[in-house]
Formats: C-alpha cells, sequence, structure tokens
C-alpha cells in the first residue's frame, strides 16, 4: 500500500527537502484524518485550525499539528482508544506507528504525538539523509472544554480512501483564531497569515463564539461585560498589530510557504496588516459600526 503514499507525494512535485518534508507530514495527517474517521472520532469531536485551513480549504502553508475541539464539553476525553485505531490504519498501509496520549499539561487541552521513523526511508525521500532515522511527528491536540457558540460543516475527502470530516465552519475557526491572536502569549507569524488569508477570503468572524472564548481565557477571562463588536475587534487587533515584531514574524512563517508565496511576507508591516483590518467584513446582518 506503500505506493498510493509515492503517488499522493509525486501531485505535490516538491522543489527541495524541506517541501518534500512538509508534504509528508500532510500526507500522513491526511492519513490520520482518515483513521479518526474509521474509528467515529468526528461523532465527537470537529477539526478545526491552521491544518483544517489548509486540508480543507486550501489555505497556500504547510501546517504541522492537528487541532480538534469536542463537540460538547467532556472532561473525561481519552486520545486512547482512537490512537489504537489510528496505529492499525497505518499498519494496514505498510508504516509503523507510535502513537500514544501526552501528560496533561493543560486540563482543557488533551494532547497525544504520533511518530513514523520508516516513511522516509520507505519512500527514498531527499530530507531522508543518511545515519539515524528521520522521524516524522505530529501532535494531536483537542479542547475538551469547548467555548460555546461554534458552528460546523462536514467536508468529503478522497485519500486515502472516500471519508467525511466534521470541521469548524470558518467564521469560527476565524473567530477562535482572532482570539489566538489577542490571547496567545507569544507571536506566532502563522496566525497572521491565517489572519490575511481570512480577510481575502471575506470571512466574517462568529462574534459570539469569539466572545465566550474570550470570557473563558485570555485577559478577558472572566470579563462578562466584553461587548464583542466590531468596532471594539478593530480597536483590540489594531493596537496588537501595532505592538508586533513583523520581521519576526514573517521569519515565522517562511519554512511552511512554497517559493511562490514567500514574496508576499515581504510586505508584512504594521501598515499592510492595518489595511488588511481595514477590510475585515462583519457578520451577515451587522454594521461594520455596530
Amino acid at each position: 500500500m506503500i505506493d498510493i503514499i509515492q503517488e499522493k507525494l509525486r501531485s505535490y512535485d516538491a522543489a527541495n527537502a524541506l517541501e518534500e518534508e512538509n508534504a509528508v507530514k500532510e500526507i500522513l495527517q491526511e492519513i490520520a484524518l482518515y483513521a479518526l474517521w474509521r474509528g467515529d472520532f468526528f461523532d465527537v469531536a470537529l477539526f478545526q485550525g491552521g491544518t483544517s485551513l489548509r486540508i480543507l480549504h486550501g489555505l497556500p502553508r504547510f501546517s504541522e499539528d492537528l487541532d480538534f475541539l469536542l463537540r460538547a464539553p467532556d472532561p473525561d476525553f481519552d486520545w486512547s482508544p482512537y490512537l489504537t485505531v489510528l496505529a492499525d490504519v497505518f499498519g494496514q498501509l505498510g508504516l509503523t506507528l507510535d502513537a500514544r496520549p501526552k501528560a496533561k499539561m493543560d486540563s482543557a487541552i488533551r494532547q497525544a504525538l504520533l511518530k513514523n521513523d520508516s516513511i522516509a526511508s520507505q519512500l527514498d525521500l531527499i530530507f531522508a539523509g543518511t545515519g539515524k532515522p528521520r522521524t516524522i511527528r505530529i501532535k494531536l491536540e483537542i479542547d475538551v472544554n469547548p467555548p460555546a457558540g461554534s458552528g460546523e460543516d462536514a467536508t468529503y475527502l478522497d485519500f486515502p480512501a472516500d471519508y467525511e470530516v466534521g470541521h469548524q465552519d470558518l467564521p469560527s475557526n476565524f473567530a477562535l483564531k482572532i482570539h489566538a491572536l489577542l490571547c496567545r502569549g507569544f507571536l506566532k507569524g502563522r496566525d497572521w497569515y491565517d489572519f490575511s488569508w481570512y480577510v481575502a477570503k471575506g470571512t466574517a468572524p462568529n462574534l459570539p463564539l469569539l466572545r465566550a472564548a474570550l470570557i473563558q481565557a485570555g485577559p478577558w477571562a472572566g470579563d462578562e461585560s466584553i461587548a464583542v463588536n466590531m468596532p471594539w475587534l478593530k480597536d483590540a487587533l489594531g493596537s496588537t498589530i501595532a505592538g508586533l515584531d513583523w520581521k519576526a514574524a514573517a521569519e515565522d512563517v517562511r519554512r511552511f510557504l512554497r517559493p511562490a508565496e514567500l514574496k508576499s511576507i515581504d510586505l508584512w508591516s504594521e501598515r499592510f496588516f492595518m489595511a488588511k483590518l481595514d477590510r475585515l467584513v462583519p457578520p451577515p446582518g451587522l454594521n461594520a459600526n455596530a
């Protein structure tokens, strides 16, 4: 079955070792999604985050992790049964997978790690090199206490076989991306790349979900008086944009882009993202000034 992976890899037409490695990671991510579907995971969870944008909506950057949230809070959620299915499905495709849950670093976020150290040599890839086997790692992360108000959708995929993925709709995914932009304790340029992409697509954020997320975690945690409307949002994002090191932000995202996209991040600056912010559209039926 390794031949279907080789065929999929050829479709990426990777130009260098880094692109090749990113492509292999994405192929394994898609197999992992298929395996999770086989294990009925999407009955209880939704796919979200940057990798969902890449795989489901064509976001032109690679992404490292698979992020999910539960459809309903469940503090007893356990990755273990799903990891067993993952290992079985990968085995059916001729790949050995080390899949194990990680220690609980955060009671609301449960992580698991997938590792494979054979695919690079099996496919005779550039980045495999010689000597020590090259290990591919993919982190799974799920929010077991998600904020209320997320919308959802479903998409059919066809690699390595036909299956269906339940996922957040774009306005809800955008809302949680904005929450990360406002509340993450460190700079992650990939967040701002995604913000630019959402704005270019004319996606309006799910403001009720954003408000629920802000009240749940971050600088506004517990502030039930917060009024998350478009003026508030543009002011908060504008303040954040004004205080960032845009050279560092661009450098963070560089390794996830193909050569055709690299030139655009030379534009990154406070002026560039303030212009993006001016184009942020309000939800349907909501005035931009309300």
